[in-house]
């Protein structure tokens, strides 16, 4: 195990979160142990799977606060346990990864993940992120939060529903709310690092390579030709901006 998941005695105080449970998932026994110890001298209840299957399951049955959920897991992965979890809840997750590959960061974020640690990293680090995500708010839900129609593209919040020029078109939670934000800004440039901040968080430390990424998705779906953008348009050096 890597020294920077050691814990010096004394290091951590526990915060107010006692009631908070946090569901830990690794195949690495020492990593799980050491993020266990640690979570719990912090004053969380803390609950352990090894296998991505196991980890769906006992999201169902503990109802966490939140998940710590590595990538690479064995019998369902930790990309597949992150979708299977997202269909039935909103809990945070924080995804473990020990990939540089930025896709395999997106590919966490854009499947429900809310932030990620790449390995090796430090346990201050780490608790910091788990403290961030439990102290945030869930997002309010408006039951009658106004459909907004742009250029035969139909963006509803209230079914988060999307209608491309008549045909129902399926959209990642991400890419959703991504889209929400521009066309709320229909004509107005909207930076990468606005983007970011609305969309991920304005404690999310991913590249704006991670925007990108998703805005290609989207223009996959929603324009006729993603080569050539008539909606989603990029301004040079500043962003994006929706045009109708």
């Amino acid at each position: 195990m890597n020294g920077s998941l050691q814990s010096k005695r004394g290091t951590f105080n526990k915060h107010p979160d006692f009631n908070k449970k946090i569901l830990v998932v690794d195949d690495e026994a020492a990593i799980l142990q050491t993020l266990r110890y640690n979570l719990e001298r912090s004053g969380y209840a803390v609950c352990t799977a090894s296998d991505g299957r196991t980890a769906v399951a006992m999201a169902r049955r503990e109802d966490p606060d939140l998940i710590v959920l590595d990538i690479m897991l064995p019998v369902l992965d930790g990309i597949e346990a992150c979708k299977e979890i997202r269909k039935t809840s909103s809990v945070p997750i924080i995804m473990l990864t020990a990939k540089d590959q930025e896709i395999d960061k997106v590919l966490a974020l854009e499947l429900g993940a809310d932030d990620y640690v790449t390995k090796p990293f430090a346990l201050h680090e780490f608790l910091a992120r788990v403290k961030a995500r439990l102290r945030r708010p869930l997002p309010l839900q408006h039951e009658h939060e106004e459909a907004i129609a742009l250029g035969g593209i139909v963006l509803d919040p209230s079914r988060q529903q999307l209608t491309v020029r008549g045909a129902h078109v399926a959209l990642a939670p991400k890419e959703f709310a991504l889209l929400k934000v521009l066309m709320e800004n229909q004509g107005r440039v909207v930076t990468r690092q606005t983007l970011l901040d609305k969309v991920w968080g304005y404690d999310f430390e991913g590249e704006q390579q991670t925007v990108s990424v998703h805005v290609r998705w989207l223009r996959e779906k929603i324009e006729e030709d993603s080569r050539s953008p008539r909606h989603i348009i990029t301004i040079r050096s500043r962003g994006y901006m929706f045009k109708e």
